[in-house]
């Protein structure tokens, strides 16, 4: 379960979330459903560390996240896809997929490994392409069987149709699907419905840094 109490952050003395709270039970998938510059990524950001929060707390299975620096929350099973990807270009897919569980110095890599190939074959099938090499869309994929390698508790997953094919749109979707009863809490951001209608368990909107439940 993930929870935010009060949750402020600020860039550059501007406040991009303010005040949020929101909750999502363990298993769920919920949807943050906003405009561009709403405060989806922010919040997200704030979530891995990357951003520091101003006032609030945010808490994972009831471990404080703030006392936990952000390298250190991979192992907390918290897992991020960014909506530009942010694969290395001259690494390998395999490499970059199992990049996270290196730098987390986990010992089951090759289980975790499978076990993202199983639900992403075709990953595995372009295991040995550099990144350089893939279509937007196949960077997505590498990107989101990244994540899996380390978010086995939570999974974050921002804007991950954004600029795709409708065909790679597809199986991302289906992808996802799939992660239901895996027991992972999953939070997707989209700028509206369009993709994660049928996905999500409960929606929260974000407008101007405010979170609100629909």
């Amino acid at each position: 379960m993930i929870r935010l109490d009060k949750v402020t952050v600020a860039i550059q003395r501007t406040d991009i979330l303010n005040d949020v709270s929101m909750e999502i039970g363990s298993g769920t998938m919920a949807g943050l459903i906003g405009r561009n510059g709403a405060g989806k990524t922010t919040l997200m950001r704030s979530i891995m560390g990357l951003l520091p929060l101003r006032t609030g707390s945010i808490v994972l299975n009831d471990v404080d996240l703030s006392s936990v620096s952000p390298h250190r929350r991979t192992h907390h099973g918290i897992g991020f896809m960014p909506e530009d990807r942010r694969l290395i270009p001259d690494l390998t897919v395999a490499e970059n997929v199992l990049l996270p569980a290196w730098a987390a110095g986990l010992n089951d890599t090759d289980a975790r490994l499978a076990w993202t190939y199983a639900r992403m074959p075709e990953v595995e099938q372009f295991a040995d392409r550099k990144a350089s090499l893939l279509s937007g869309g196949q960077q997505k994929l590498v990107a989101l069987a990244r994540s899996l390698m380390i978010g086995r508790r939570l999974l974050l997953l921002d804007e991950p149709f954004e600029g795709v094919a409708p065909a790679l749109a597809q199986r991302l979707i289906e992808v996802i699907a799939g992660l239901k009863g895996e027991g992972a809490t999953v939070l997707i951001s989209e700028s509206d419905y369009t993709h994660s209608r049928d996905l999500v368990d409960r929606v929260f909107v974000i407008e101007r840094g405010v979170v609100t439940l629909r």
